[in-house]
């Protein structure tokens, strides 16, 4: 899929949102309880076909060490928007400058078990980025075929037992990546957004 494919669909489809069963996960959490957080879904055009960054967090952090994840983070009370955010935590963490983003809009927000309102802010780089990574929150960064995280069929699901209940949790094995959580919640959102695409 090229990048204005990618565009129309993204632009004149209405959002699906999550999955009924990510939701009633955390039903439970009250608004209140929740902090703000940004994510950017960044799309790379190379032969004209996009490829998605996501980064592999650092092993030493204390949340989520070694996951695969958007680059992005929690609101800063000088961000103005959750697309501030967004692109503030993308040139921390692995140095793509907003002058290489352009911003296409914004998934719905995503309540999570660790009590974050993730807002996805999906957005075109420059694939003449150079990134600079800080080895402090990411140990490396890598780019996924948009193609492939867009086939329903990479997207695998698994049953874990925690707390006396079953908790389904998705899943997509990449090489030796696997994507999981939240960003696997991400993906699916877009997969459902834009699904008649390719179908």
């Amino acid at each position: 899929m090229d990048r204005q494919t990618f565009l129309n669909s993204f632009q004149l489809s209405l959002s699906k949102g999550y999955s009924t069963k990510v939701s009633a996960r955390v039903a439970h959490i009250q608004n209140q309880e929740l902090r703000e957080a940004g994510v950017l879904i960044g799309l790379v055009e190379r032969n004209q076909e996009l490829n998605v960054i996501l980064t592999a967090r650092a092993k030493h952090l204390k949340h989520h060490p070694g996951q695969i994840s958007f680059p992005g983070g929690k609101r800063e009370h000088h961000d103005r928007t959750i697309i501030d955010t967004a692109i503030r935590e993308t040139e921390e963490e692995i140095g793509i400058f907003a002058d290489q983003i352009e911003i296409v809009g914004t998934l719905p927000t995503l309540k999570t078990i660790s009590r974050f309102s993730v807002t996805p802010v999906v957005g075109f780089i420059s694939n003449a980025y150079t990134p600079l990574i800080d080895s402090n929150e990411v140990d490396s960064l890598f780019e996924v075929p948009l193609s492939f995280l867009l086939d329903s069929e990479n997207l695998k699901s698994d049953q874990f037992f925690v707390n006396n209940q079953f908790h389904e949790v998705s899943a997509i094995p990449y090489q030796q990546h696997f994507i999981w959580g939240v960003t696997a919640q991400i993906i699916q959102a877009v997969q459902r957004q834009i699904s008649f695409v390719t179908r």
